[in-house]
């Protein structure tokens, strides 16, 4: 199942990453579309074509499944901090 998950993770445009973690924050589609300055009828997109690909059939199944997948943090649930991207050669600093 992780080479599925990893599929929908690839296929998962930038801006869709920024709609699941505004659906998860409990955003409306017209707050989205405010907060991202896109129309609604784009995020009505947005969410259909991310439900598809997360073969998820609602926002409450959606939630769940950025949740389980890591894609959200919700009130400091499932809040695990990811590594900074190394600036340098990728070697760990001397001590």
């Amino acid at each position: 199942m992780a080479s599925g998950e990893s599929q929908v993770q690839g296929s998962l445009s930038e801006r869709e990453l920024q709609v699941i973690e505004l659906v998860a924050a409990g955003l409306t589609n017209q707050e989205i579309a405010e907060k991202l300055e896109i129309s609604k009828r784009t995020v009505d997109n947005h969410i259909s074509n991310i439900l598809t690909k997360t073969e998820t059939e609602n926002r409450v199944a959606l939630v769940r499944w950025a949740l389980q997948w890591g894609k959200v943090c919700i009130d400091n649930v499932n809040c695990c901090p990811l590594p900074e991207p190394s600036s340098g050669n990728g070697s760990m600093p001397a001590s």
